[in-house]
């Protein structure tokens, strides 16, 4: 699959760290162009340090993808610097507060990400769509999740945020499948990612009892979510839309 990205460009929500950021170099490998939005400038920034090091060709920018200016913004600069949007990865998210029962989680955390997880998604399709329309075509990839697929007590937001990507790629996907947009999501297992990390030191997660869960008896890295972003967002792909590909070590096979 060597080049099979040769003179794309790709944007990238989240991609400052973990999964937004290993898929961001392999954009870069398979000769993408590829532009970062992240909240936090500074490890966007990092990421495209990493890209250029090896020859690549990147770009970043500060962005809330839950607030429409700033998301109208980043596919309007991404046009502006590149000339077009071929590929789109919405991948920016956050876990937000879990370890709590439904009916005793906070309005404010489910609102916050619902805003980030579910509501920037779509904003993002919103705004990249209309440009791939006007270039005649492209590829969206959403980030979901294994909770987008089952049930995990103590997250009711992130499942509830995740369980409507799949259904808002599901959708667009029927939308523009014969306007040569193709949509679908990848759905991660447990992936080792400052974001997991996070959830472990809060005590919300035990590392050792994930790793014991997954069937392959370990936890994936964010190189393997990206390999499947790059085959979606590639012509290899070209007969897939409206997909949930679930790269997650085999859990939700038990």
């Amino acid at each position: 699959m060597a080049g099979s990205l040769e003179g794309k460009v790709v944007l990238v929500t989240g991609g400052g760290s973990g999964i937004g950021r290993a898929t961001s170099l392999l954009l870069a490998k398979q000769g993408a162009k590829v532009m970062i939005a992240d909240y936090a400038l500074e490890g966007a920034e990092k990421t495209v340090a990493m890209i250029k090091e090896t020859g690549g060709a990147a770009s970043c920018l500060a962005a809330d993808i839950s607030v429409t200016k700033q998301v109208e913004m980043v596919v309007a600069k991404t046009v502006e610097t590149y000339g077009c949007i071929n590929g789109a990865f919405n991948n920016a998210g956050i876990e937000g507060k879990m370890g709590t029962d439904s009916a005793t989680a906070s309005e404010e955390n489910f609102d916050r990400t619902i805003a980030i997880n579910l509501k920037g998604v779509w904003l993002c399709m919103k705004y990249e769509i209309p440009q791939m329309l006007k270039q005649g075509g492209g590829a969206i990839v959403n980030t979901a999740s294994v909770a987008g697929l089952i049930g995990i007590e103590g997250s009711a937001a992130y499942n509830a945020s995740k369980h409507g990507v799949i259904g808002l790629t599901k959708t667009a996907a029927l939308e523009y499948a014969q306007k040569n947009i193709r949509v679908n999501c990848v759905c991660p297992g447990a992936i080792q990612t400052p974001m997991t990390a996070r959830i472990i030191d809060s005590g919300q997660m035990n590392e050792d009892d994930v790793r014991a869960f997954e069937p392959v008896g370990r936890w994936g890295q964010p190189s393997e979510i990206g390999e499947g972003v790059v085959w979606l967002l590639s012509d290899a792909s070209s007969f897939v839309t409206g997909h949930s590909m679930v790269i997650d070590g085999g859990w939700v096979a038990r």
